[in-house]
């Protein structure tokens, strides 16, 4: 079976749960910017949780389909439909050969998860079918799907139509929204006023906000703890000799607009970061839009492993209900 790509969409891409194991090189982990999203979608149409399904940013992709299967749509809402037939998200549906499926304005959300039964089956790099444009890795030949992609999807088993996941168990985002941060090992380099202000501040997401990361705007700039800038660092006081990167974390050069690291971001560099943004809010980035107001909250250590047990029972749930 093949998908045909009539109309792209903005930026649609192949996606997994991602590489990991090659951080320590420079190629970073990948995989879908909302992974609850893609491990949901594949669980209605039967597929492991971690076979490929397209990312699509903003506004959907138009799809042929080549054969009969079974197809689910999650994350974001935008009404879609299948040979002009209204579908509902989050329920597994049936397509037939010749079908297309079609999708409106985006409502809320910002990245729509679409899953075939038996997965897209393009080659894999280093363990993983997920597009890394940077490093020419994954997806077609390394880049999002174009207009005429013919995409293959592997074989189906256990696929079934009219399955749907509650209400309860989707996450949405709202505006405000509230990220939780974990301060980290620079932490100390900013000014206890500038700690205060940074919690205390509305940010909103900028233009600027994609797989590699999201810019903040809005808060008050960042004031930092005066010093002599060690050799290699630059006279900038958001400077440091380099360090590594986490997921998540926040780097803010200049002090001006924070920048929360995502899944195609770089593994080091030279800007401080004052901390990370917890994993379990990791997958909410992904689904904000530009313009969306947030909140920073400080948390500690314990707090954020309650978050992580807490999302963990949340797909735990997804599981058991489709059985």
């Amino acid at each position: 079976m093949t998908l045909e790509i009539i109309k792209p969409g903005i930026s649609t891409t192949i996606q997994d749960l991602g590489r990991p194991g090659y951080f320590h090189l420079g190629i970073p982990e990948g995989g879908a910017m909302d992974r609850l999203a893609l491990r949901s979608a594949n669980l209605l149409v039967g597929n492991p949780e971690d076979a490929a399904c397209l990312e699509a940013v903003f506004m959907g992709p138009e799809i042929k389909f080549g054969a009969d299967g079974v197809v689910a749509v999650t994350g974001a809402e935008m009404p879609m439909t299948l040979d002009g037939e209204p579908r509902e998200a989050w329920t597994s549906f049936e397509v037939k050969a010749g079908q297309t499926l079609k999708f409106g304005f985006l409502t809320t959300g910002a990245r729509l998860y679409i899953a075939i039964s038996g997965g897209i089956d393009t080659p894999a790099d280093l363990g993983s079918r997920s597009t890394y444009p940077i490093g020419a890795l994954g997806g077609i030949e390394g880049r999002a799907v174009q207009e005429g992609d013919s995409l293959p999807v592997g074989s189906a088993s256990g696929a079934a139509a009219g399955r749907s996941i509650p209400e309860e168990l989707r996450r949405h985002p709202s505006d405000p929204e509230e990220l939780r941060v974990l301060p980290g090992l620079y932490w100390d380099r900013l000014t206890d006023a500038a700690k205060a202000s940074f919690f205390e501040d509305e940010w909103m997401v900028a233009s600027e906000a994609d797989r590699m990361g999201y810019r903040f705007k809005g808060g008050r700039a960042l004031d930092f703890v005066e010093r002599e800038a060690p050799f290699g660092a630059g006279a900038d006081p958001s400077n440091i000799v380099d360090g590594c990167y986490s997921y998540g974390s926040i780097q803010v050069p200049g002090g001006t607009e924070p920048i929360v690291l995502h899944r195609d971001a770089v593994s080091g560099g030279g800007y401080f970061t004052l901390g990370a943004i917890i994993s379990a809010d990791m997958d909410l980035i992904g689904q904000l839009q530009p313009n969306t107001t947030v909140r920073f909250k400080r948390v500690d250590m314990d707090e954020a492993l309650a978050a992580r047990k807490e999302q963990s029972a949340v797909l735990e749930k997804i599981r058991s209900h489709l059985g």
